[in-house]
């Protein structure tokens, strides 16, 4: 008998399915870029898929209308969430002019929306994470009610930025939460080749904050480390170090082949434990999720992923002159 853990940490049928859905939504629309990317009308991929229980647990402990979020490229479900749309993200995987993200100057993954307070990502990795500590010291200098939520790669977390950003956090005890997301590869580096330690959660001691390892394959169990670390933060016990651990169902990106340097079981044994696949059945068990509304829910879903693929598909492209907006100031005193 599958016992219903959602409603042990604060959860109602309705908010696991929203947690369902979204998850169901980051998945479709990650799979329907793969196949653009393959048919040439899209340049780049790099995917979720995996990934997103993590993504979604985590952001549903969140208040999506007063935190502030610095993704990794992969954090679809954590966007979608924090009020993205499919036709957002389809329109960034064009490199279209209405790309909210950048306006199709940046590779898809590279999100950023002011009005959602979801900060602006770039290319070199870990960059974000100095980024959200200084948002959650604007909210400790300013008094302000809000926290901020930073996510990464596991391979990320070997970089200078991870030391200095969660350093500094943890020395003036700022509201910002780093979720490291353990896929098990940095490109195609496997973790022991990466990390001496047992896990990344150890690390959080020697920045004077709570490390917490969980199973980033279920949605249920990050909600709850991540909700018990937004509420510490929001009540000023500091930040914490969250790892969740999980499975790369993808290649890197759409341009990596990960058979050559994984095991063909090591790809099975992921594919066995997809979140997606263990969520719903967790739903089914509980009767939250009978066959006929997954069906409905997921001909929903493709309907939006429809529309959004062929409205970006038909959007216009930038100016060329586009490229120089924001960069350089105008003569009028304006940005261009």
């Amino acid at each position: 008998m599958t016992t219903n853990r959602h409603e042990e940490v604060g959860l109602t049928n309705d908010d696991v399915l929203k947690m369902f859905e979204t998850m169901l939504m980051a998945r479709r629309i990650d799979e329907r870029m793969w196949l653009l990317n393959r048919a040439g009308k899209i340049p780049f991929v790099i995917s979720c898929q995996g990934q997103e229980a993590a993504q979604v647990g985590a952001a549903f402990a969140l208040d999506n209308t007063k935190d502030y979020i610095a993704p990794y490229y992969r954090d679809m479900g954590v966007v979608l969430h924090f009020g993205m749309t499919a036709k957002d993200l389809m329109l960034s995987a064009f490199a279209k002019a209405e790309d909210p993200n950048s306006g199709g100057r940046q590779m898809p993954g590279h999100f950023g929306q002011k009005k959602n307070r979801i900060l602006t990502g770039s290319s070199p990795v870990t960059t974000q994470l100095p980024h959200a500590v200084g948002v959650a010291l604007a909210a400790k200098m300013e008094k302000k009610d809000f926290i901020s939520f930073v996510t990464l790669g596991e391979g990320s977390s070997n970089q200078g930025d991870f030391h200095e950003g969660l350093n500094f956090a943890g020395v003036h005890q700022l509201p910002c939460i780093t979720m490291v997301e353990n896929n098990k590869y940095a490109i195609s580096v496997p973790f022991d080749r990466q990390v001496a330690s047992k896990n990344i959660a150890d690390r959080a001691i020697s920045y004077g904050m709570p490390g917490i390892e969980v199973d980033g394959k279920d949605p249920i169990a990050v909600y709850k480390v991540v909700k018990e670390a937004a509420d510490r933060a929001r009540s000023g016990g500091g930040p914490s170090l969250i790892e969740a651990v999980m499975y790369r169902l993808t290649a890197h990106s759409s341009d990596d082949d990960d058979r050559q340097y994984r095991t063909a079981e090591d790809i099975a044994e992921g594919k066995a434990l997809d979140p997606l696949i263990l969520f719903s059945k967790y739903l089914r068990d509980l009767d939250i999720l009978p066959v006929k509304l997954e069906k409905e829910i997921n001909e929903r879903i493709m309907e939006l992923v429809n529309e959004a693929t062929d409205y970006a598909e038909a959007a216009p492209y930038a100016d060329p002159e586009d490229a120089l907006k924001h960069v350089y100031a105008s003569i009028d005193g304006g940005n261009e």
